[in-house]
């Protein structure tokens, strides 16, 4: 597959990821010309500062991992990622309010931090491990609904996760795409078989660490 690198936005998001870790991401992002940087808030300065002049977007979470934040904590901390230079940001779904069927809270969730995002483009993440197919459906209308984006699949974090699945991303994809939302396959993306497999089922963009890996 050609351009496999303009899939993938390279990511680092674990806690104790060191300066000299983000910076062999950036330099990894510039040499493979990746789409995008994925990184936590506090580092969105950082990344725009270090891949000035290059054609790499700087994505960063909100929410991350449990997206059990306020809502006005999320809208606030994505106000202030766009205001630090991200360019995208991926918020997580509160996946408990869309257990108790409190859809509207989800909704009007999604909706504060899209407000907050401005221009930037909202990824909403969905935690696809814990949802079941029904949920993930709903979900996916719930985006729609409150016009984001896209719809992506995990955080990675969640213990014994398997992370984006095929079938999961076939559903979001036939879900979203006729209302014009996009699908990110984010969580266990570690080799170039696989991320064949997600760009084939409906994913538009890869969330990995393992970019050098999957290009290489």
């Amino acid at each position: 597959m050609e351009n496999l690198n303009k899939y993938i936005e390279h990511t680092l998001l674990k806690q104790d990821a060191a300066k000299e870790d983000f910076e062999k991401l950036f330099a990894e992002a510039r040499e493979h010309n990746f789409l995008g940087v994925c990184v936590n808030p506090a580092y969105v300065k950082l990344a725009k500062e270090a891949l000035a002049g290059a054609d790499v977007k700087v994505v960063t979470v909100i929410g991350f991992p449990l997206g059990a934040n306020k809502m006005e904590v999320k809208a606030f901390e994505a106000s202030c990622a766009v205001a630090d230079g991200a360019d995208e940001v991926d918020m997580v779904l509160n996946v408990s309010a869309l257990k108790d069927k409190n859809y509207e809270y989800v909704r009007e969730d999604i909706k504060a931090v899209k407000i907050a995002s401005k221009d930037a483009p909202l990824k909403v993440i969905l935690e696809t491990d814990l949802l079941t197919k029904e949920e993930i459906k709903k979900a996916c209308e719930i985006c729609i609904e409150a016009h984001a984006d896209f719809v992506k699949t995990s955080t990675g974090f969640v213990k014994n996760g398997v992370g984006a699945k095929v079938e999961d991303v076939k559903l979001m994809y036939e879900t979203v795409n006729p209302h014009g939302l996009k699908v990110k396959a984010s969580g266990g993306i570690r080799d170039k078989e696989s991320a064949i497999k997600l760009i084939e089922a409906g994913s538009a963009r890869l969330g990995t660490s393992s970019g050098v890996k999957i290009v290489s």
